[in-house]
């Protein structure tokens, strides 16, 4: 007992510690149970209370996050016994996905299929600040227990989410296959996690001696024991070959559930990714499998499966679902060449390219709403009806193409740059046919942004028109992000100063 006793008091002084660096975390939590509390009281009534007191919440969270950069500015800090860690780039990361949340809980009831659901809407929001908690731990999660958690909070919010409306059974399904989806890729993940442990003895990743322990097992055993942890780690990511549940999901979601899982579980996910490979990345230690040349076969086969089924695809969500797997095989290149200059040009490219996804998904709700149109054929001739509307709906494609004069196309640039200057000093192959595959794909993303203008502009239809003034947020909306991604195209320093 008496042995016992200085343990738990390190524990005690390391969990009260820890409490200054994880303010953000702790108003989420409070706010996840002022909203639920909301509800409860209110029923149905809530519905507005409930998204002003989580808009709110969410604003003062980033001010929280701003208040962090003071704690870091003579490094990072582990926080937890070993179990986070709170630096510069995550605190960023933490501010795009706040900034994204709350963009896209004002988006939740534009949607009218989904706001004219009989559950309502309150629950929703609960749900979101919940996942978003959980957003904030993967961005921070550096020990293999702490980023099982992290994920699976993520996923059981996502699960609920995609099934929050269950109208129809193609809705109902998708949210029964991404539950199977997630529930296999979490097993093997914990897999992957257990045998690490039993290789290394340690469930902390980020410091030298695990890596030493794993170094010295052999090469096939630990390698595939990292490779189970990728699989988790990769279906929030949806990269290949974890990406055969994206368009079925995309596509029975409501929209703006498809536009928050296509972002923010994404950014997140990115984060982890980094945090989980530094180590061996990094350190010179590890021998298993080569980490660069695995990312970059995936980024390559991700890319060109996904922009290339995107080709086919008539459903607008159908079609951004593929072209969200290609843009994450885009951002690995990122990864592949991991440094603090890529994580910057990373941090850049996820907000641009969420900003332009959460754009265009809003403008298929506002059709949607206008129209009913769904499909790319639908759009015939509403450009001339609409023409605020498709011309912001052409500003984001633009930009999700990576044309000039954009954010997408410095975003892009950035990535390719960051590339070019590892290959110049390594004349890796892999790298090579990174940015050649890069290249290709941006063309052939082409061929099916373009399908919408097309529509839009030159093929006449006629269709009555349906009015909704819940639309005009939307538009305002569009607007707005249109106007983000032009201002950030001509001045990318705004954002990668202070990157």
């Amino acid at each position: 007992m008496h042995d016992l006793l200085p343990h738990i008091s390190a524990s005690l002084s390391s969990v009260f510690g820890s409490i200054a660096f994880f303010m953000p975390e702790i108003y989420l939590a409070l706010l996840f149970i002022v909203v639920m509390i909301t509800d409860l009281i209110f029923g149905k009534r809530s519905l507005k209370l409930c998204r002003i007191v989580a808009c709110a919440g969410l604003l003062l969270v980033m001010y929280l996050d701003l208040k962090q950069f003071a704690l870091v500015a003579d490094g990072g800090h582990l926080i937890f016994s070993n179990m986070l860690l709170l630096i510069r780039s995550g605190i960023f990361f933490k501010l795009i996905i706040d900034l994204l949340s709350f963009i896209l809980l004002l988006y939740f009831s534009w949607d009218n299929k989904l706001n004219s659901h009989q559950k309502g809407l309150s629950d929703l929001y609960s749900i979101a600040i919940a996942s978003v908690f959980g957003l904030h731990l993967m961005v921070m999660a550096v020990n293999l227990l702490s980023i099982y958690l992290a994920i699976e909070m993520v996923s059981i919010a996502s699960y609920l989410m995609v099934a929050y409306r269950t109208e129809n059974a193609f809705s109902t399904e998708a949210g029964l296959k991404y539950v199977l989806f997630g529930a296999a890729s979490s097993a093997m993940m914990l897999y992957g996690i257990s045998l690490l442990y039993g290789f290394s003895g340690s469930l902390d990743i980020i410091f030298h001696h695990t890596i030493e322990q794993l170094s010295g097992v052999n090469s096939v055993s630990t390698s595939f024991a990292m490779i189970l942890v990728l699989i988790g780690i990769g279906f929030k990511l949806s990269f290949v070959p974890i990406h055969f549940w994206v368009p079925d999901v995309y596509q029975g979601a409501s929209t703006p559930v498809t536009a928050y899982l296509s972002t923010v579980p994404k950014i997140a996910a990115f984060a982890l990714l980094i945090n989980f490979l530094s180590p061996f990345m990094f350190t010179g230690l590890w021998t298993g499998f080569n980490m660069s040349i695995a990312l970059s076969v995936i980024g390559i086969v991700t890319m060109i499966a996904g922009n290339f089924a995107a080709v086919l695809q008539t459903n607008i969500k159908r079609m951004l679902a593929y072209s969200s797997i290609g843009h994450t095989g885009f951002a690995l290149m990122a990864v592949v060449v991991l440094s603090l200059q890529s994580v910057s040009v990373l941090t850049y490219y996820l907000l641009v390219y969420a900003l332009a996804n959460i754009g265009a998904l809003a403008l298929a709700t506002y059709f949607t709403n206008e129209t009913g149109a769904e499909d790319v054929e639908d759009y015939r001739g509403f450009g001339l009806k609409y023409p605020i509307a498709s011309v912001c709906f052409v500003i984001i494609l633009i930009s999700l193409t990576g044309l000039p004069v954009t954010a997408g196309f410095t975003g892009k640039l950035f990535v390719f740059s960051a590339v070019y200057g590892v290959y110049q000093q390594t004349h890796s192959i892999w790298l090579l046919l990174l940015m050649i595959t890069g290249a290709l794909t941006t063309v052939v993303s082409l061929f099916y942004y373009i399908k919408i203008p097309l529509n839009l502009f030159l093929k006449r239809k006629e269709m009555a028109e349906i009015s909704n003034k819940k639309s005009v947020n939307l538009l305002v909306l569009s607007i707005f992000i249109s106007f983000i991604l032009i201002l950030l195209g001509i001045f990318p320093h705004w954002v990668l100063q202070v990157l």
